[in-house]
């Protein structure tokens, strides 16, 4: 019998990959290449950051990070600011033309989501629905052991 955890290991893997690939054609509509989505979604949710700690958060140059950042502000989604406490950095922030296009983005995702959960079978619907608190516990960990992972 294989182990149960590696079993949802394999199953949770897929998924993702899967949910990630499908949810391009949704974000397509945000009418932003990936990256610059994804680093406005960065700035969305997380708040404000360094062009440092955005590149690094990204995990692409700083030279990437700016030239995409200049994009973002170019379109009015994001602003720079000098950094309050080191005229030498830049602080990054979305406006509010880059809150607005990501809640919209946001809540086209969720709603795909949510119109596919109602098309499950009673049974799987209340197992994921049950799941879905957990699933940010289980990444927190993910996350974790990735970082105490040695180095290659």
């Amino acid at each position: 019998m294989e182990d149960p955890f590696t079993d949802a290991a394999v199953r949770l893997n897929s998924f993702a990959v899967h949910l990630l690939r499908a949810m391009h054609r949704v974000d397509v509509e945000a009418g932003l290449t990936p990256a610059r989505l994804s680093a406005l979604s960065v700035l969305h949710f997380g708040g404000p950051r360094t062009l440092g700690r955005l590149a690094r958060d990204e995990e692409v140059t700083s030279a990437t990070m700016s030239r995409l950042v200049d994009a973002l502000c170019d379109l009015g989604l994001a602003t720079r600011t000098t950094h309050e406490d080191n005229a030498r950095m830049v602080t990054v922030s979305a406006s509010e033309a880059g809150h607005a296009l990501m809640a919209d983005a946001s809540a086209r995702r969720t709603e795909v989501i949510a119109e596919a959960l109602r098309g499950l079978p009673p049974g799987p619907q209340r197992a994921v629905v049950k799941a879905a608190p957990h699933l940010s516990d289980l990444e927190t960990l993910i996350r974790r052991r990735i970082r105490e992972r040695p180095s290659a």
